[in-house]
């Protein structure tokens, strides 16, 4: 065993207080003398797969190591695997592409694992540090789920506003229409993905079915509930006003084509007639008329303008210009 070393993230013990120790073992256990412990590994460390088969049952750890998931909340072999996403606000990334967290709680124990930074967590962990640690497991659970939608919503907010913003631009006859609609539309299409079953997990953690939770907890979570709905429904209604703006923008190309190919059709149809003069004079036959005449260029050019006129007179009784 002494062979064994892992460098978990954090890794705290929480007593009933909200006081906080820092772990210092290099192969910490699964159980702690306080209220809790906090274990926060990298999943893709080498040495946290043989961790987690050690430490944890062999669901929990097969939960902690999948390589892709979406967000629930599971009750298993008396503990809960949670598994919940958050907007990817690492430098260079796009704010979108989620990034999962999962946990892994049972009796005084939570062991999260994530791949990429998770602001919500670093957010708790400055609590802790500051002396101001969540003081029970329901606490932390409701703390994470409120930091997480947080920021979801902010960046639902966001893209609220650029939308608002191509939409007076689409709207608008005198400004260029606006050319990030289908980025907003991937990006809103990425987020309700994984915000909408989201909503599921946290309800199910809300419910006390699956985590007891006290009345504090329940209240936290419920109102990080609320928000999540207003986020879903914020995203529903962008995406339908983003559909809305590109079929604006799709009838105004086709108007734009349409007249454009009214007026060649008109075009064309003055032109026919007297493109079929101009051929009939260009034939090298004997009998041409006008082939002797001085005047014969003049003739058939003035011709050729009265012909254009008429069907130009004619176009207007038609009621095709």
């Amino acid at each position: 065993m002494t062979a064994h070393n892992i460098a978990p993230v954090y890794a705290f013990d929480i007593d009933e207080h909200g006081h906080a120790h820092v772990i210092s073992d290099g192969w910490p256990s699964a159980k702690s003398p306080m209220a809790y412990r906090w274990l926060h590994f990298d999943r893709t460390e080498p040495a946290f797969e043989g961790w987690a088969t050690e430490h944890l049952p062999r669901s929990a750890a097969k939960a902690l190591l999948q390589a892709e998931t979406r967000p629930h909340c599971d009750t298993v072999q008396g503990g809960m695997i949670l598994n919940l996403r958050g907007v990817n606000l690492n430098a260079g990334a796009d704010a979108e592409d989620m990034v999962s967290i999962r946990l892994w709680v049972s009796g005084g124990l939570i062991v999260s694992a994530r791949r990429h930074k998770i602001f919500a967590l670093d957010a708790i962990r400055d609590e802790i540090v500051a002396g101001k640690a969540p003081r029970d497991i329901a606490a932390f659970l409701a703390a994470l789920a409120f930091g997480l939608t947080k920021r979801i919503e902010a960046v639902s907010l966001a893209l609220a506003e650029d939308t608002d913003e191509a939409e007076d631009r689409a709207f608008d006859e005198q400004t260029a229409p606006p050319e990030n609609i289908p980025t907003l539309r991937q990006t809103t299409i990425k987020l309700r993905r994984f915000v909408r079953p989201q909503a599921e997990a946290l309800h199910a953690l809300g419910s006390g079915t699956v985590w007891p939770l006290d009345e504090t907890a329940k209240r936290h979570l419920q109102e990080t509930m609320n928000r999540n709905k207003r986020t879903i429904e914020e995203l529903d209604a962008t995406n339908d006003r983003l559909a809305a703006i590109q079929d604006q923008e799709d009838a105004k190309a086709a108007l734009a084509l349409g007249r454009n190919t009214y007026v060649l059709s008109i075009v064309a149809g003055v032109f026919l007639p007297l493109g079929f003069l101009t051929g009939l004079f260009g034939i090298n036959v004997g009998g041409m008329p006008l082939v002797d005449s001085q005047a014969g260029f003049a003739i058939v050019a003035m011709g050729c303008v009265a012909i254009g006129a008429l069907v130009l007179v004619l176009f207007r009784v038609l009621r095709w210009l």
